[in-house]
């Protein structure tokens, strides 16, 4: 089953890449042609335009999580204190700012390349929905202030309820510094443009193996591609090619529904731009508008798999369904009436610290990773971009001398211990939130337990 946004993005993008056929060969080749290949292809051939490029992709650009996003475009700026835990606060400073800088490159990107990937730049409120919410961002508001960062401003009650369409928001902090897209579009978009760069694209080609000698060799079911360099760009799906990297993530869905048109309905409510909505649970809720009046609602932190695999449930529509209503109809009771036009769900490649990692695999100087985007990828990707091209064209900069390339920081404990821990926590967390939406308070075990979610940040939210 295509994603809801592929669906709609190739109605009007028929043309398919064609497989891999016979022995090819490139300069670089990459794996994966979701947001992180495109942006590494695309920004390593605006500084190389000599650069031969191979991307070789499993099914359609786009068909993997960076078409099943909420089209989220956030930044880093609400994990500030773990940027800083991990890396110091000079390089925590330098991401945050990146991050921000990355939404305006994007934007900027789309406008001139004449992507109409719906991209509205009307900012991002995080919200408190119970009284054990509110208060939550306020210290790191204050630490991105003492750092002269001040992307955010507290608004008031009936500001948070106008803004964001509804009175269940009782509190929260606004920036402007954020969009929401069609991800869809701008994946296919993306496609196009590095089409027209001379980037080859192989779609429907699945790698089955590669050598890591020097040049690699990528082998698909058709063909093969040779190349010097070589780039692993599969997030979610890189557990299950990789067994080295099995217990680096944990594969965890998020899952969405998406209304019928009602665009009247929506205007009463008082969403009347592209703003992105967000609570301050643990695997928050996240909803906004799309150009063509519809209302997507969705929520992370829900199917987990054995052993980072790819579950067929992933290609389904999402089995969170009721569950998602109940909660779209909770924050906008005057849609109740309004069908659900689908749901479906995808593959999130949580990692430990909740920050993608880079690298060399296995200390090889011509094989390059990254993954790990934690539910925030729609605009951390770019940056995954400027990382990987970085990296490819041996350039010494500040993304090659970011502590992001120096691979997983941390591990998953093995199974069955971290499907079960997984499953025990998710259930605290819920036990947890469901307490704290009666206002009442939560039992001490489930308090504690919910703490272990803590390090991997927030949630899925583009």
């Amino acid at each position: 089953m295509r994603p809801f946004w592929i669906e709609q993005a190739l109605f009007n993008d028929g043309d398919l890449a064609p497989a891999l056929q016979g022995a090819q060969r490139a300069d670089v080749c990459i794996v994966g042609g979701g947001f992180t290949g495109l942006w590494t292809a695309i920004q390593a051939k605006q500084r190389n335009p000599a650069l031969d490029i191979a991307i070789v992709e499993s099914d359609l650009c786009g068909s993997g999580a960076s078409g099943r996003n909420g089209g989220c475009l956030l930044t880093w700026s609400t994990k500030f204190f773990t940027l800083r835990r991990l890396f110091g606060e000079a390089e925590a400073i330098r991401l945050v700012r990146a991050s921000e800088d990355a939404v305006q490159h994007i934007a900027d990107f789309c406008r001139a390349q004449g992507i109409d990937a719906e991209l509205r730049q009307d900012g991002t409120l995080y919200t408190a929905t119970s009284q054990a919410q509110i208060g939550a961002l306020d210290p790191v508001m204050k630490g991105l202030e003492d750092c002269g960062i001040r992307s955010y401003r507290t608004l008031p009650p009936e500001e948070v309820a106008r803004r964001s369409g509804s009175a269940r928001n009782l509190a929260g902090v606004y920036s402007p510094i954020a969009a929401t897209v069609h991800p869809g579009k701008l994946v296919r978009g993306l496609r196009r443009v590095a089409l027209g760069m001379g980037i080859r694209i192989y779609e429907r080609s699945p790698m089955i193996d590669f050598t890591q000698g020097h040049p690699v060799t990528v082998r698909t079911p058709a063909g093969s591609i040779e190349a010097p360099k070589l780039v692993l760009a599969m997030n979610a799906w890189m557990a299950s090619a990789l067994p080295q990297f099995e217990r680096t993530i944990a594969i965890v869905s998020s899952d969405m529904v998406i209304t019928e048109k009602c665009p009247e309905l929506l205007r009463a409510t008082g969403l009347v731009d592209g703003v992105s909505v967000l609570d301050s649970r643990t695997f928050v809720y996240y909803y906004r508008t799309t150009v063509d009046g519809r209302l997507m609602l969705g929520k992370g932190g829900n199917t987990f798999t054995w052993g980072g695999r790819i579950a067929p449930v992933f290609d389904q529509r999402s089995p969170y369904e009721a569950e998602l209503t109940r909660a779209l109809h909770g924050f906008f009771p005057s849609l109740r009436d309004v069908p659900v036009t689908a749901s479906w769900n995808g593959p999130s490649d949580r990692s430990v610290t909740g920050f993608p990692f880079f690298g060399k695999l296995n200390g090889a100087p011509h094989i390059y990773y990254g993954f790990g985007y934690s539910g925030n990828g729609v605009g951390p990707t770019y940056m995954g971009g400027q990382i990987l091209s970085s990296l490819l064209l041996d350039e010494d900069n500040a993304w090659t001398r970011s502590p992001l390339i120096q691979g997983p920081l941390g591990q998953f404990p093995p199974e069955p211990i971290r499907y079960i821990g997984s499953i025990v926590v998710r259930d605290a967390i819920r036990r947890k939130e469901a307490a704290e939406d009666r206002d009442s308070r939560p039992w001490m075990v489930d308090r504690l337990l919910s703490k272990f979610a803590d390090a991997a940040g927030k949630s899925d939210k583009g």
